[in-house]
């Protein structure tokens, strides 16, 4: 899962690093995608989270696109 925060649009409620630590953090008083959040967003056990985390962001900075796999 490809997962990135729009810094422009994101107003610091710190909402994806509660939901999904392993892949957000909380910085500079803006959500951001933890080096190597982008492999943990891969995992299943944070996937959900990451899609929850997408959805209840309050000013929708995050996007998430599933990656397609190749054999």
């Amino acid at each position: 899962m490809k997962v990135s925060v729009d810094r422009s649009l994101c107003y610091g409620s710190a909402e994806c690093a509660h939901r999904a630590p392993a892949v957000f953090a909380f910085e500079d008083g803006y959500g951001v995608v933890r080096s190597g959040g982008a492999q943990a967003a891969d995992d299943p056990r944070d996937r959900e989270a990451v899609r929850e985390a997408a959805e209840r962001c309050p000013s929708q900075a995050i996007r998430c696109e599933e990656r397609e796999v190749t054999p």
